[in-house]
């Protein structure tokens, strides 16, 4: 039985925006206070989430010389890492009995901790080892912060609502950005930025105030969530396999092709052309700041013209981006690397939207675990075949023009899924 319609909040309501959304990224709808405090808690889970996940990237060249890694073993370390999140499919299905609000609280200690750990690691083995614990909790944090964001606003600014989520956790891309300029003056280099993640533990009351449990989970009925570790899963798999399969497939395409075309820039950048850690600062300061926009434009305009046609309109430009941003010389790789980041947040939010949107809310929390098993694979598929590409004998640009190809899997697959954009959840869910 579907659950039932929850009215929004009837008071207080507020139009400007808080002081956290800058106004840049357009002024806020109408929504309830509490909305807007729940959004800005979560939101900040997600920067820390993105900062975390941003200096794997921008630092790989340090840590990798650090701990004496090659540059043809990089695909399989960081695949590796990736593959370590696959705990968290067994950590995300719990919200759907203990509730959203617990699991994210947890996860948000779990991301913070590990991140400062991160930092003392002496071996790859140590490194690897921490961040899998960091990304068993990184990725309930994340995925929970949009299935409360998704549960909680109303219909018709659930897309916008999921964009400028996205766009003030991106925000963690930038802090990082301003960290890593100065990597080679820090003391201990690229183990000191990884000690600014304790943050979030430090201002855990702080969460536990501004986080309250969502009102579709308070009136769900947790005895009839199916028991056991795979019961939600397999009632998933019974009820919407055509969904099922279809997210999964969307994930594993899209997290392969973005994620490893993402992991490489820094790679790609410092080593292959050059750069210095101030250049790649200033370009995710500068040019980055289109895929804050990319969030913001991807709910808006999902709520406008549909989650279907955005969705597979940036996947599909993706792979056209990536080539260009590994082929175009000097100034004009700045402009391609922006608008590269522009497709991949873009396309993000949309396939965050659709995990979160198409399944009712009993097992909303098992698709968002199933979601991340899922990307998990995919970015560590992706990774390997960086590696093996690259062993076969070629150069890095190439490899990663090839693997983005992979994302026009994932547009295909969009189009199959029903229009969710300004609909209510239980409708589509029926």
């Amino acid at each position: 039985m579907a659950s039932p319609e929850i009215a929004p909040p009837s008071a207080p309501t507020r139009t400007s925006n808080p002081w956290w959304i800058p106004p840049f990224l357009g002024r806020m709808p109408e929504l309830a206070s509490e909305h807007v405090t729940l959004l800005g808690f979560v939101s900040l889970a997600l920067l820390f989430e993105n900062y975390d996940f941003s200096l794997l990237t921008a630092a790989l060249p340090y840590i990798s010389r650090s701990l004496g890694l090659e540059e043809a073993s990089l695909g399989e370390f960081t695949g590796l890492i990736r593959l370590g999140a696959l705990p968290a499919f067994f950590v995300v299905p719990l919200a759907d009995r203990l509730g959203r609000r617990r699991v994210f609280l947890l996860a948000v200690i779990g991301l913070s901790i590990g991140t400062c750990l991160t930092g003392f690691s002496r071996t790859p083995a140590e490194f690897a080892l921490i961040q899998i614990f960091t990304r068993t909790s990184m990725l309930p944090a994340a995925t929970l912060a949009f299935v409360i964001v998704a549960e909680e606003l109303p219909a018709a600014h659930r897309g916008w609502g999921i964009g400028i989520l996205g766009a003030l956790g991106s925000l963690g891309h930038g802090i990082s950005a301003i960290l890593f300029a100065a990597i080679e003056v820090l003391p201990f280099g690229w183990r000191a930025l990884y000690l600014f993640g304790l943050v979030p533990v430090l201002f855990i009351g702080r969460f536990r105030r501004g986080v309250r449990e969502t009102e579709r989970f308070r009136s769900l009925d947790v005895s009839a969530v199916a028991s056991g570790w795979l019961g939600p899963l397999r009632e998933l798999a019974t009820r919407f396999p055509a969904r099922a399969a279809g997210v999964a497939l969307l994930a594993v395409a899209g997290a392969a092709a973005q994620g490893s075309v993402y992991q490489f820039t820094a790679q790609f950048l410092l080593v292959h052309r050059g750069w210095q850690p101030g250049q790649y600062s200033l370009l995710v300061l500068t040019a980055g700041i289109l895929g804050v926009f990319g969030n913001v434009i991807a709910g808006r305009l999902g709520d406008r013209f549909g989650r279907r046609l955005v969705g597979c309109g940036f996947l599909s430009v993706f792979p056209i981006l990536a080539w260009a941003f590994v082929t175009v010389p000097g100034a004009w790789i700045t402009l391609a690397w922006g608008w590269l980041v522009f497709s991949l947040t873009a396309s993000t939010v949309i396939m965050r939207a659709f995990a979160t949107e198409l399944f009712p809310t009993s097992y909303r929390g098992t698709a968002t675990g199933w979601t991340t098993v899922m990307e998990t694979i995919g970015s560590a598929s992706g990774l390997l075949l960086v590696s093996a590409t690259m062993r076969a004998g070629f150069a890095l640009g190439p490899t990663l023009g090839l693997v983005s190809l992979l994302s026009l899997i994932g547009a295909a697959v969009i189009l199959t899924f029903p229009e969710t954009g300004s609909r209510e959840l239980e409708s589509i869910s029926q």
